[in-house]
């Protein structure tokens, strides 16, 4: 899914401006507390909300000075390929300058912004300027072949060179601007070699000449379960070479839906940098009249009678052909369709996915800039509602699905079946959402048997991605200072699924190894003898002085850290938002000027103390 830009508006004399916008783009607007009336969410700090929807990718349209833009992103600028289009706007509309992205959607968008306000787009990429395009940027159903090539070409223009144009012009033929065509005149001086633009569906030989492919052909592809991905590659490139077509004139790649998970068909799409989409047996057997090689034995098998032209042909159109009809190996088919006009959106429907995220204690500045990525991405977020909660103005325009505490393996296997219906769906879970959080129980449904109330057959083929957070192990440890210096555990104190004798057994063990140990679920309402049942096994291993850490609402305006011995240790003091972490025998409080700070050596300095012995006895053993 494309991520829709977000429009920051800072004040009230660029409100009016930002909802213009807003409405003319169908995106959302983010006002500033307390100088923004109307705002679809509200932030308080914009340079932080604006670093965090950068690390997010997505797009920021800021009618806002642009040195806000510059100073909130700046600090994480690093590929310029991947980062997202970042747009300012003069308060009153007239001025519209891309500052990031231009050649990946900034300069596009900064001219719509400036057709919208009546105002001006203040492009100042050379390419744009000067020839009143972006080679490395064509238009909407076009691709560029080799890409590469593209910045030593715009200088040699920029220098004075002009094009040698061979096909029909991309910009032209979609309206897109003043097009190649202009600059396509003999050069001025013999020396001064045009740039040479080869443009069609057909392999470019010259390996000089920009080659901008219309994405008109679509490739049907069907395989045995775990075929080879090497012999569908093969496979298929055997296929365009016989069509002569380029691969960057590929506008997807097109199977049935019980193909979602093929390992050897997501590889494909992923070497070609094309979209994998997916048809139901119905869609595909809707073709048949239009097969030329129809088979019984697969509709016997799939409910269909062909599998890779029905997908080349439900994905060209009703208008459009077989270009080539189907090619097969030992385990794979291929077949080309090719569409009436260039394809500027896809049939079929997206392999769904399932983006198991933790977002940390909840605070923007603990959460992965991978797992806000992922949230962005998101058609939908499934999760406990206040997980989803703090995600702030990130979740804002974005359907929900809130579930209370309790039921996780409804939620669970609720956004498992909402991503086998293709959909992008983030579970939505606080810390690390594989540390006694969703992850390992998404993994249980999907290993469950038909007969074990797991998930559809659907549900195993989407693609689940798992992405780190900051833990609360991991917080408290940051806020204690080097807790974990040595070996540790963690254990949950919950008896709701982990029998009571399995906890004690577990407790009496870290116990005698002397672990730093850090309780997860130390109580509930109705649960509040474990902990002290805890604390009375570990003193019969420790000393009564063992630091004790207890850190509540971590990351959260709310946070509370404080310290105690270990006999001291009170359950009425402590509860479920807390974690308690407590130290080795070895661990120790360091008396420092903001407080104690809580840290377990690793036995460093029993290390040197060792080797100066050594050393002062001439490398004799003291």
């Amino acid at each position: 899914m494309a991520v829709k830009p977000v429009i920051l508006a800072l004040n009230t004399s660029g409100e009016p401006v930002a909802h213009r916008i807003a409405a003319a783009l169908g995106a959302l607007v983010h006002g500033r507390t307390g100088r923004v009336a109307k705002a679809d969410a509200f932030f308080p700090n914009a340079l932080d909300h604006a670093r965090d929807l950068f690390a997010a990718g997505v797009p920021i349209i800021g009618v806002c000075a642009s040195g806000i833009l510059i100073r909130a992103v700046a600090p994480l600028l690093a590929d310029k390929h991947a980062e997202p289009a970042v747009v300012s706007v003069s308060d009153d509309g007239a001025v519209v300058v891309p500052l990031l992205g231009g050649h990946h959607g900034a300069n596009r968008l900064a001219k719509e912004i400036a057709d919208i306000l009546g105002g001006i787009a203040a492009v100042t990429t050379a390419g744009d300027v000067t020839l009143g395009l972006g080679l490395d940027e064509p238009p909407p159903g076009w691709a560029l072949g080799n890409p590469d090539l593209a910045k030593d070409a715009t200088a040699r223009l920029l220098a004075g060179s002009s094009i040698q144009l061979d096909g029909v012009d991309p910009w032209l033929t979609t309206g897109a601007g003043p097009g190649l065509s202009g600059l396509a005149k003999p050069p001025r001086t013999a020396s001064q070699n045009p740039v040479r633009v080869v443009t069609g569906l057909a392999r470019v030989a010259d390996a000089e000449a920009l080659a901008y492919h219309p994405l008109q052909v679509t490739l049907g592809v069907g395989c045995a379960r775990n075929c080879p991905p090497d012999e569908l590659a093969a496979l298929v490139q055997a296929a365009l070479v016989e069509a002569n077509i380029a691969p960057a004139a590929i506008a997807g790649v097109f199977s049935l839906d019980l193909k979602a998970d093929e390992p050897a068909m997501n590889e494909l799409a992923r070497a070609l940098g094309r979209p994998f989409r997916l048809f139901s047996a119905t869609d595909l057997e809707a073709e048949t009249p239009r097969l030329a090689t129809p088979s019984d034995v697969v509709f016997a098998e799939v409910g269909c009678h062909g599998v890779s032209e029905g997908a080349a042909l439900a994905s060209a159109g009703a208008n459009g052909q077989l270009l080539l009809t189907k090619r097969k190996s030992a385990n794979a088919t291929c077949a080309l369709g090719l569409a009436q006009a260039p394809l500027t959106a896809l049939a079929g429907r997206a392999r769904g996915r399932l983006s198991v995220v933790g977002i940390g204690p909840g605070q923007a500045a603990w959460r992965t800039p991978e797992v806000s990525r992922l949230v962005a991405q998101a058609d939908e977020l499934v999760g406990y509602g206040l997980y989803i909660d703090l995600l702030g103005p990130l979740a804002i325009g974005k359907q929900r699905s809130d579930f209370p505490l309790g039921g996780e393996e409804d939620r669970c296997r609720y956004a498992l079946e909402r991503a086998a219906e293709g959909r992008n769906v983030a579970l939505v879970c606080s810390g690390d959402a594989g540390i006694y959080a969703m992850g390992a129980l998404v993994f249980e449904l999907l290993d469950r048997g038909p007969n074990e109330m797991g998930v559809s057959d659907a549900a195993h083929r989407v693609e689940v991605i798992c992405s780190p957070g900051v833990s609360a192990l991991q917080g408290a440890a940051a806020r204690a200072g080097a807790p974990l210096g040595h070996d540790f555990c963690t254990i949950s104190l919950s008896d709701l699924l982990t029998p009571r004798a399995d906890i004690i057994r577990r407790l009496n063990a870290a116990a005698e190894g002397d672990f730093v140990i850090a309780f997860y679920n130390p109580v509930s309402k109705t649960r509040r003898t474990l902990l002290a049942e805890a604390r009375d096994i570990l003193l019969r291993h420790r000393p009564a002085d063992t630091p004790v850490m207890l850190a509540s609402n971590l990351g959260r305006p709310t946070e509370q850290v404080r310290y105690r011995r270990l006999d001291e240790l009170q359950v009425d003091e402590v509860d479920m938002l807390t974690v308690v972490l407590v130290g080795s025998s070895n661990t120790r409080l360091a008396q420092l000027g903001e407080g104690p700070r809580m840290f377990t050596p690793r036995g460093y300095a029993r290390k040197i103390d060792g080797d100066l012995a050594v050393a002062k006895t001439g490398g004799r053993s003291a």
